[in-house]
């Protein structure tokens, strides 16, 4: 076993590109880490990794022993995952990504039937509004929008909501309905700041006939997070253009209301996001599958595309 502890510090660090983060997805420490690797060259007799104070490289050698060992022991780890289940039922920690309010609202509640599907898998949930790093992270899954490709990560889309424009009834009491995006210049905005660009989100809304048109408004205040932006709307602060996931409760609820019905923005799909491996271990499968069944039963996909 020893020598699959050094050749897993090696990939781990392989994958992520620098001790530290092999470390966080393995529960070492980065000399514990560095140290293995360390061990690993001494007994090939080879230099797998160029060092730096500010980069980690590898040689020739090391990705050509990435190359040749990466997908055994991919396949290796599947076999080992397979034989500890619990009398071949899905076991083990899960660790999955996704957004705060998001998670809150659509994936928790169906946490009780998961578990009870499958009662030897241990949700490890991390929310957090910021894409996660899903190699370096070590997450098993994450959930989310736009969160970018690298090489080995499989993306399966399970939903393409859409934003829309929405306001509480009181502050739309005493206005005129907007007809067209135009007319939302008459109002006041709550603006979003994208949180990776620090820039304000301008919102291009298309009609079902393909129609385009800038909208504007007032801006009144500008945050940074759409659930914060649908209270404050509720709040009568203004014209909100929020995601669907996170306007469809308050729609429903009558707190808000749709303005300008016939158009949308069009946004990311919501995607599951998962290490590309030829053999899944089976609590990531299961989740995957739970999560996509769920989204279909439940009609999500076509409770959030308000196109």
């Amino acid at each position: 076993m020893e020598a699959l502890n050094l050749i897993e510090s090696f990939i781990q660090t392989a994958e992520t590109g620098s001790f530290s983060a092999a470390a966080r997805r393995l529960g070492l420490t980065p000399a514990a880490v560095s140290k293995n690797v360390a061990r690993l060259e001494a007994h090939l007799g080879v230099r797998l990794f160029h060092r730096s104070t500010r980069k980690l490289t590898m040689t020739p050698g090391g990705e050509q022993l990435w190359g040749d060992a990466g997908v055994p022991f991919a396949s290796l780890q599947d076999a080992f995952s397979r034989a500890s289940q619990h009398g071949g039922k899905p076991s083990g920690v899960l660790k999955v990504g996704m957004a705060v309010a998001f998670g809150r609202e659509y994936l928790v509640p169906l946490l009780g039937e998961f578990l009870e599907r499958y009662p030897d898998i241990v949700p490890d949930w991390h929310f957090d509004n910021h894409a996660v790093d899903l190699i370096a992270g070590g997450f098993d899954v994450a959930i989310g929008a736009g969160i970018e490709l690298t090489q080995g990560i499989v993306a399966r889309e399970i939903a393409r909501p859409c934003t829309i424009v929405a306001a509480s009834p009181a502050y739309m009491k005493d206005r005129p309905l907007p007809a067209h995006p135009s007319d939302l210049a008459e109002l006041d905005g709550i603006a979003r700041r994208s949180s990776s660009t620090g820039r304000l989100r301008a919102w291009t809304m298309r009609n079902q006939v393909g129609e385009e048109a800038l909208a504007e408004c007032r801006i009144r205040m500008i945050f940074d997070d759409p659930e914060a932006m649908a209270h404050a709307a509720m709040q009568g602060l203004g014209i909100a253009f929020l995601p669907t996931p996170h306007a469809a409760p308050w729609l429903e609820s009558g707190q808000l209301m749709r303005l300008l019905p016939g158009w949308h923005a069009e946004i990311s799909p919501l995607t599951l996001y998962y290490p590309n491996r030829k053999l899944l271990p089976a609590k990531t499968r299961v989740f995957i599958d739970f999560v996509v069944e769920a989204f279909r039963e439940r009609r999500l996909a076509a409770r959030f595309d308000a196109r």
